[in-house]
């Protein structure tokens, strides 16, 4: 596992690597499924949710049209923190957007196979199929035993 140590000044380096990093780094290391952890410099305690947030929050603000998390969610969130029995959220959370991710991973698949099989590349397919056919059957009878031996 990668470790990635935060320093006072703020500045993540990496050890794997021998370099200082930005969040953006950090983010694709996530898009990458690069396992990570981010570690204070000076005590070791790990500090990889609180960089994992903060990397959640430049986001939502470079992408101000693509918002996951609205004002009132926000404030939902906050209300089950405060309640006496919290609801299992973070397990909520966490399968369903891996069910969502899996969706749309197969969604992708399918839609990139249904690419590959366009109309005219089905209509190409079709047309070797018929001329091997037609190849195959216009071979005069004495080449058969050849094309057998090939």
């Amino acid at each position: 596992m990668r470790v990635i140590r935060k320093y006072a000044n703020r500045r993540l380096y990496d050890t794997q690597q021998s370099r200082y990093v930005t969040l953006e780094d950090l983010r694709r290391l996530v898009l990458e499924d690069e396992p990570f952890r981010v570690e204070d410099a000076k005590s070791g305690e790990d500090l990889t949710r609180t960089i994992l947030l903060s990397i959640i929050i430049e986001q939502e603000q470079a992408d101000g049209g693509a918002e996951v998390f609205s004002n009132d969610l926000l404030a939902q969130f906050i209300r089950v923190y405060d309640m006496a029995q919290p609801l299992p959220l973070a397990r909520y959370l966490e399968q369903g957007t891996h069910l969502m991710l899996e969706q749309q991973k197969r969604f992708q698949d399918q839609w990139q196979q249904a690419m590959r099989h366009s109309p005219m590349e089905m209509m190409r397919e079709m047309a070797e199929e018929n001329m091997r056919f037609w190849q195959k059957t216009m071979t005069p009878r004495g080449n058969d035993e050849d094309d057998e031996s090939r």
